[in-house]
Formats: structure tokens, sequence, C-alpha cells
């Protein structure tokens, strides 16, 4: 089984996980909770994450997924709902501020 690094920063805490895995299986690799989740579908918004490297590493966003980061102001293209990525390859990601 091929593993991809994802760092979570700022803690700098790095977790494996499957290729293909959605980034909401970090919550089975470790107690903390290093990411915050809701709803799991893309539509609360609490797992915004800013990609610090590897943005296309987490597959393409879907309309409704970059629809929703417009509406919550983060456009810039540096966001991601981790709730909708999945680890294609290593990536580095930071917990947006709410």
């Amino acid at each position: 089984m091929l593993l991809n690094k994802l760092t979570v920063m700022p803690e700098g805490v790095e977790i494996m996980l499957p290729a293909g895995s959605p980034l909401t299986d970090i919550e089975y690799e470790t107690p903390d909770q290093l990411i915050p989740f809701g709803c799991r579908s893309g539509a609360c918004g609490a797992c915004v994450v800013e990609v610090v490297d590897g943005f296309d590493s987490l597959g393409e966003a879907d309309p409704d997924e970059t629809d929703f980061l417009e509406d919550l102001g983060r456009d810039d293209g540096n966001f991601r709902l981790a709730c909708q990525c999945r680890l294609l390859d290593s990536a580095t990601v930071r917990v947006a501020e709410q």
C-alpha cells in the first residue's frame, strides 16, 4: 500500500495516510484533533485549510467546493476544505484561522 505524508502546521505533525485517503482520515492516526471537522460534506467550513505545499497533491476541487470557499472569502486559490480533499501525494497544510 502506497502511503503519502500529510504535514499539518503550525504543529509540524507528519501523518502517513494511504494514497487517495480523505484528509479526514487523519483522525484515525492521532488522538489530537489537528484539523477541526464538522459536517464532512463540505457544507460547514470548519475544516478550511491553507495549502502550504503540494496543492496539486490534494486532487481537484469540484465547483461546489470552490463556490463555498468563495462564500467564505477564501477564494485566493490556496485554500481547500479538508473534508473534500484526497491525499494523492505528499502535502503540507495549515489550519485556516476562522
